[in-house]
């Protein structure tokens, strides 16, 4: 069961199954009510909708609507849908990263649909996404997706959510992965810091032409505004959409200064707030250049709060960085000037801006883009580790959500059951073992112990142990078939357990690429994108153990001779499994009684 994932794998495969029983398996057989409400004609309970004609008064110099009235109506859509939920006020925390796709004109309509992905204790994740739509041609176009954080409050008493039940595959989807979105937020201002702290920046100040450069400080913005009753919500708090579109005010206007002409935002970076303002509150909005690239520059934007005559030092509210670029006639990014920061704290925002730059490339190339258009390994470092961490469990668990999974066959009790889409033929073994939930979880996350039950691991080395939760291994595997060498692999193993009830305990598994250990003339250097356990608590000493794997085409005929009941190294080595749990079941080692 050595992990393997792959792409480019040809419907020619899927004749393989054809013979096969097209039983769906019991969890899905049993959705009735279920299935009707997640059918035509469902929507969300906690889905709003808004729709908005972009008028004259609602666009910048160009005649497209302004980003910050954009965000405005994004914050208000996405906090009644919080708000519909928690059945409370709701206020806005953060905001993930937010990639502007396409610009939308005066004229056109902004279509926003926001729903609750899932409910925390007292905060949760609204999904939105945003369309813009041309009444005329009918066409429509996707603006952006986004990601927000609400908290729901109450003045005399302490807010505890109810759960969301997702029905959908893609609800479900969003509802299992909104806990490893999570839990990177929680880390993310820490993650921060430490690749800053840690991060070789390179730069060419000294190396460039001084005359052709401009002084930061002429692209210095300061702005203040007055919280009035129309910013604020009922309770009295600014409307964080009021407040990101005042910092997308100023962020403009200081990326004007640098390149004398009118800019276009492409990125918000992630933000949190770091706490509120209310009505009667100043908002002193400071925003410069901190780095000009060859077709972007990013620009801070800090907002402080204070009240006339009440307070000696401001309230740090929230901190952000915006991504412009400067595109011409044929909309292709200009070259832009260079930057020259000012002496100390200018130079150390310069090359800050360098590394975030790095980091967020890493995060878009690994968190947002779909998992087909990735290769197999990534290189692993430390600035995108978090995110390598957050891809590899996230992958595992969109699979696990996965509607149309066919049980394929079942021997004594173990179950085999698999899945078929345009790009990979995945598998999935399950059975009941009479071991505890959590020491199966500690068991199986020690891959060194792997090797005791899978004759497909013949020897394990921990490269390197990221963290409490993350580890790389360097795994040598037997060769398969008529193949005269044998493989290894780099695995990066993330551990997770349940972020609330009803979670699994989650083992996921994916191929890295380190410097350390290149390709060898003596393996074959085998890949895996997507796999790894589940376990699900069924009873006192009974848990449900899964394993997920997506085939790569070097490992497809194995898979493929498995599937179609022609070899029984499946059915094998799922006993050996469950015969190392029950073996072992009260022998855990040390190290892993502390997760």
């Amino acid at each position: 069961m050595i992990q393997n994932v792959g792409n480019h794998l040809r419907r020619g495969f899927a004749s393989v199954f054809s013979s096969r029983l097209s039983r769906k398996s019991a969890s899905h057989a049993e959705k009735d009510d279920g299935a009707m409400a997640g059918g035509e004609g469902y929507r969300n309970p906690t889905e709003v909708q808004m729709s908005q004609l972009v008028l004259p008064c609602h666009t910048n110099q160009r005649g497209e609507l302004s980003v910050g009235q954009l965000l405005k109506w994004i914050d208000t859509t996405a906090c009644l849908s919080a708000e519909r939920h928690a059945g409370c006020p709701c206020v806005t925390a953060s905001m993930d990263d937010i990639y502007f796709e396409h610009t939308i004109s005066v004229g056109q309509v902004v279509n926003i649909k926001a729903k609750v992905n899932r409910a925390f204790n007292s905060s949760m994740e609204v999904g939105i996404q945003v369309a813009s739509e041309d009444l005329c041609s009918e066409k429509q176009w996707n603006v952006c997706k986004a990601l927000a954080t609400f908290v729901a409050h109450r003045e005399l008493s302490k807010v505890k959510l109810k759960q969301t039940t997702p029905q959908t595959e893609e609800e479900k989807t969003e509802h299992s992965v909104a806990a490893e979105r999570r839990r990177m937020r929680l880390l993310y201002a820490d993650t921060i810091k430490d690749l800053l702290a840690n991060c070789v920046i390179q730069d060419d100040l000294e190396s460039r032409d001084c005359s052709c450069m401009v002084p930061a400080e002429r692209t210095r913005v300061e702005s203040v505004e007055l919280v009035l009753p129309p910013h604020a919500n009922h309770q009295g708090n600014t409307f964080g959409g009021q407040i990101m579109a005042w910092m997308e005010n100023v962020a403009t206007i200081a990326a004007s200064r640098l390149c004398r002409a009118h800019p276009t935002l492409k990125t918000i970076e992630m933000f949190h707030f770091r706490g509120p303002s209310q009505v009667g509150d100043r908002l002193v909005l400071k925003a410069i250049v901190n780095n000009a690239f060859k077709h972007s520059m990013e620009v801070g934007v800090c907002v402080e709060a204070y009240r006339q005559g009440a307070e000696t030092q401001r309230r740090h509210i929230n901190s952000a960085f915006m991504t412009f670029v400067v595109l011409d006639a044929d909309d292709q990014p200009r070259t832009l000037p260079w930057i020259r920061p000012q002496p100390g704290d200018g130079e150390r925002r310069y090359r800050e801006a360098s590394a975030r730059k790095k980091i967020r490339l890493d995060r878009q190339y690994i968190v947002s883009c779909k998992q087909t258009e990735m290769p197999i390994s990534v290189p692993w470092d430390p600035s995108n580790q978090v995110y390598l961490s957050y891809n590899n469990v996230s992958s595992l668990k969109m699979l696990v959500t996965k509607d149309n999974w066919v049980l394929s066959s079942e021997i004594n009790q173990v179950r085999l059951y698999t899945l078929e889409d345009d790009k990979f033929l995945s598998f999935h073994m399950e059975m009941l073992v009479q071991v505890e939930t959590i020491q199966a979880f500690l068991l199986l996350s020690d891959l060194l112990r792997r090797p005791e039950w899978d004759k497909h691991y013949r020897s394990v080395e921990l490269v390197q142990q990221v963290d409490e939760d993350d580890a790389i291994y360097h795994v040598i595997s037997p060769a398969l078939g008529g193949d005269a060498k044998p493989q290894d692999f780099v695995i990066l193993a993330s551990r997770r357990k349940p972020c609330d009830n009803g979670d699994p305990y989650v083992i996921a598994l994916r191929s890295v690429t380190l410097p350390t250990h290149p390709e060898t003339p003596a393996y074959r250097r085998g890949e895996t994108l997507c796999s790894g356990f589940c376990f699900w608590r069924e009873g006192d000493q009974l848990t449900k153990v899964s394993y997920y794997n997506q085939a790569t085409p070097g490992f497809l005929n194995y898979v493929t001779t498995n599937v179609a009941g022609l070899s029984s190294e499946f059915y094998t080595t799922v006993k050996a499994c469950e015969q190392f749990l029950l073996d072992n079941r009260s022998d855990l080692a040390p190290s892993l009684q502390t997760l």
